[in-house]
């Protein structure tokens, strides 16, 4: 049986009535509920939105890395690293968002959650791979989208655009071999058009 959705106002105050004193931080903005918690109570906070009777989340959607150091362009206040997961109650028809930040920015670490839900097994290792995130608990916990010898963390906004090495196939060798970034960084201007009185349009066109 799949209930009528509530508001986000009622999930938002069932949400934290569930949760207590492990919510640092609530918000409810474009119909959509978030929660912050501390990394010392992500892994609890988790297993209360499940099995709550009023929460109910029994899929995670989505598990993903952020890295707020130059978000919006602004100076960095707080954590660098989030981990931030989409939940869904089937029977309840509702989701939440919850945000978890790493408290050691040189060191990004969070519990994992695949025991609460397994679906975040290849997440967790997406956000380990792109961001350098370590999920402690983890049974797998190896890069799934980069090669192995991979070198840092590809969605770091430190993260040089060119990379640090390259990998071709030399056929003499006849294997893949690693090497130095062959590739110039560039500025690429774009083409401004300077006609007088141009539109864009084409001749007839009415805006």
């Amino acid at each position: 049986m799949t209930f009528h959705a509530i508001s986000p106002q009622t999930l938002k105050k069932q949400v934290e009535s569930a949760l207590g004193s492990l919510v640092k931080s609530s918000r409810l903005a474009l119909g959509e509920v978030t929660v912050v918690v501390e990394a010392a109570n992500y892994l609890a906070a988790c297993k209360i939105l499940r099995d709550a009777q009023s929460c109910g989340f029994d899929q995670l959607m989505d598990l993903c890395g952020v890295d707020y150091s130059e978000y919006k362009n602004e100076p960095l206040s707080g954590s660098r690293f989030c981990v931030v997961l989409h939940l869904l109650s089937v029977h309840l028809n509702q989701r939440l968002r919850l945000k978890v930040f790493a408290p050691d920015d040189d060191a990004p670490q969070v519990d994992s959650v695949c025991e609460v839900w397994s679906s975040a097994n290849w997440f967790e290792r997406e956000a380990f791979d792109l961001f350098g995130i370590v999920f402690e608990g983890h049974d797998d916990l190896r890069r799934i989208l980069t090669d192995y010898g991979f070198i840092g963390h590809p969605f770091r906004k430190d993260f040089p655009v060119q990379g640090h090495v390259e990998m071709r196939y030399d056929a003499e060798q006849k294997r893949v071999v690693y090497q130095p970034v062959t590739i110039e960084p560039r500025e690429i201007t774009p083409r401004i058009i300077r006609e007088n009185n141009y539109s864009g349009f084409p001749s007839g066109f009415e805006i």
